[in-house]
């Protein structure tokens, strides 16, 4: 049996406070559909924690606008901290999240008018797209892409939710083969040069390339309807500047972009192909985890090339609408064909104000 890579399901973020940094997430990127939040242990995660086995809150959010999930999580065993180095852009590791949008300068405007920390005014991506990009209240990098393919026209917020991910690479032809293995092969940019759209990001001046992929086959799958399309950016630092590790000596769960999240189907096939390709599991729950009393899932990490670390998530069951114990038995469905609008719809139950 083959396996199949769906694309981008969530960005993970991790922050001190979990209320605070929610509810930022939720008045300005609309992201207040719940499918899981609760509080356990991490044990899965000790090659990351310096062997110490954390608790953490994790809420998996998303906006029923449209895009993908972000998954907030807040140590509680320690606090989360920034690191005493300053990183700049085409540093290893993910910088930049990405947020969908239906009209950017609407967007733009209600970021300004409502007290956003936005750090550009708007500019264009190497393809001509319109973005602009904003700190969250933890320091945090977000831009705001163009998009067309929303699942509902919500008139509520100005974005949908996570479209993708700038990640800083050491060597684009070796992470292009890596990000290729999951989907994300066709190539929609890719330039180097100094970039106008990053005059006002740290280290931003410089000169960098920059290659923007897409899926060239999407797979579907069940919340493809919702997602659309997604991005990966990867950024390569062309000086002579020895690019900083953004994790490196610190924890999982420290501010910052702590991973990518994909939705696959077949974990042990999958497993497999990497192991041939020198990119196997750093750790694998090995059997199916509960995230709350609602949710089933096999959790397993990957790294890409300079190590940023990847999530792989096989999902079993998801609740729809968790007050009437109505759940979606994911492992019984044709992995590419999408949910019904009706219950994706449904979804709107779970909404957190």
């Amino acid at each position: 049996m083959s396996y199949t890579i769906q694309g981008i399901q969530h960005l993970g973020v991790g922050v001190p406070n979990h209320q605070k940094a929610w509810n930022w997430y939720k008045r300005f990127f609309g992201l207040d559909i719940c499918v899981f939040n609760a509080e356990a242990e991490a044990p899965l995660m000790t090659i990351y924690t310096k062997g110490d086995v954390i608790s953490k809150r994790a809420a998996m959010v998303f906006n029923l606008k449209g895009g993908c999930a972000m998954e907030v999580v807040c140590p509680s065993t320690f606090k989360a901290t920034h690191s005493e180095k300053t990183f700049q852009v085409g540093d290893l590791g993910i910088y930049i999240g990405w947020i969908k949008s239906p009209n950017v300068k609407k967007a733009y405007n209600f970021f300004k008018s409502n007290g956003a920390n936005v750090i550009s005014e708007i500019t264009e991506l190497p393809n001509n797209w319109e973005t602009f990009y904003v700190k969250d209240i933890n320091g945090l990098i977000f831009q705001v892409i163009p998009a067309d393919d929303f699942f509902t026209k919500a008139p509520k917020y100005s974005t949908g939710g996570i479209a993708g991910c700038s990640i800083g690479v050491s060597d684009i032809n070796k992470a292009l083969k890596f990000y290729s293995l999951l989907g994300y092969d066709k190539i929609i940019y890719d330039q180097t040069n100094v970039f106008k759209d990053w005059e006002n990001i740290n280290g931003g001046k410089g000169n960098f390339r920059r290659v923007l992929l897409t899926q060239n086959k999407p797979s579907g799958g069940g919340f493809s309807k919702l997602s659309g399309t997604t991005y990966i950016e990867l950024v390569q630092d062309m000086s002579a500047r020895k690019p900083l590790k953004i994790y490196e000596d610190r924890l999982w769960g420290d501010i910052g972009f702590v991973h990518l999240g994909f939705d696959i189907r077949n974990m042990k096939a999958l497993e497999n192909k990497l192991n041939t390709l020198g990119f196997g599991f750093t750790c694998d729950t090995k059997e199916v985890l509960s995230m709350g009393e609602s949710t089933r899932v096999h959790c397993t990490y990957t790294e890409d090339p300079d190590g940023t670390l990847i999530e792989l998530i096989e999902v079993y069951k998801i609740p729809i609408i968790e007050k009437l114990g109505i759940f979606l038995n994911v492992e019984k469905r044709d992995p590419s064909k999408p949910l019904p609008n009706i219950m994706l719809k449904a979804l709107k139950f779970s909404r957190v104000k």
